[in-house]
């Protein structure tokens, strides 16, 4: 099982951190505008885990010795079923310096947006910057 899969699933956010490169990116379903930074990015996360109800992974694609890894899962926004994949990138010290999330369907993803708005100020405030 991947480690930030693992990390997730038992809801250990402390683990996280040191998985990500300092100046990680990542790569928003909702939002144009790519979110940089080890902080900014776990506030980001934590958010996301306080507004998905039910979340769950469900298929894990990649190499093992390549530097890219998809984590497929499903999860529910309110009363709306998402469907997503995790897509990570791992810099030359293994650490994951790319942080894509793709989400489907369009109505899931509206929801998402607008349940990560209401979370905005918080991540903020968490990550220093508010």
């Amino acid at each position: 099982m991947h480690p930030l899969r693992a990390a997730i699933e038992k809801g250990d956010m402390d683990a996280v951190p040191p998985m990500l490169a300092e100046d990680v990116t990542f790569l928003s379903p909702v939002a144009f505008a790519p979110y940089d930074g080890r902080v900014l990015v776990t506030a980001i996360l934590r958010g996301v885990l306080r507004v998905f109800e039910d979340f769950r992974y469900v298929r894990e694609i990649g190499d093992p010795d390549g530097r890219d890894h998809a984590l497929m899962f499903k999860a529910r926004v309110g009363s709306r079923e998402v469907h997503g994949c995790d897509f990570l990138h791992y810099d030359d010290d293994g650490l994951i310096d790319e942080f894509c999330v793709m989400v489907r369907p369009l109505s899931g993803a509206n929801a998402l947006s607008e349940a990560m708005a209401a979370q905005f100020d918080t991540i903020m405030r968490e990550a220093g910057q508010g």
